[in-house]
């Protein structure tokens, strides 16, 4: 995220604050930006530079009123008109930031083998929301790579449960010299 991204992304959480609809932005924001990933020629089309500031803003518009909020509708149309969509995913992960802090949210990010079940995703919020005293927004990811246990990342630290990592843990145990 740059400096930029995060500044915008702050502004219009900042706004969307003061006017009770931090919680509504931030589902339409999310939206959004995986909406534009799958559809990259729209984000192209806006940004076109041979298409004038009025011309791209319209096809904003025409898109997206009446189906978000006029405060994220008004702010993609900022960053339009000053030739910075490309910032808008930074900016949203901004937004998203500021308001996880705010609401006392954590965010997890956990990969495992094969997908969790329902059982064991409850179990693991609950122990996670047990150790940090926080709500937990979950984050899944498979990757065969991890042969068996959990790969967790949370508040900026790496917990590696993998069976990868107790083997080489074992390893460097027999191998160390004492």
């Amino acid at each position: 995220m740059t400096e930029l991204s995060r500044e915008y992304g702050e502004g219009l959480y900042s706004l969307c604050v003061e006017e009770a609809l931090a919680s509504e932005a931030l589902e339409q924001l999310i939206a959004l930006k995986a909406l534009f990933r799958e559809n990259p020629d729209f984000c192209r089309l806006v940004s076109n530079q041979a298409l004038s500031k009025a011309e791209r803003v319209g096809i904003l518009d025409n898109a997206l009123r009446g189906q978000v909020h006029p405060y994220v509708l008004n702010f993609l149309k900022i960053l339009c008109e000053r030739g910075i969509v490309s910032e808008f995913e930074g900016c949203v992960d901004a937004f998203h930031t500021f308001y996880n802090r705010d609401n006392g949210v954590v965010e997890a990010v956990v990969t495992t083998s094969v997908p969790l079940d329902e059982v064991r995703r409850q179990q693991l919020m609950e122990k996670l929301r047990s150790m940090t005293g926080k709500q937990i927004q979950l984050i899944e990811k498979v990757d065969e790579a991890v042969v068996g246990g959990v790969l967790l990342e949370m508040e900026g630290k790496r917990y590696d449960n993998t069976l990868r990592h107790r083997l080489n843990t074992m390893r460097q145990m027999l191998t160390s010299e004492d």
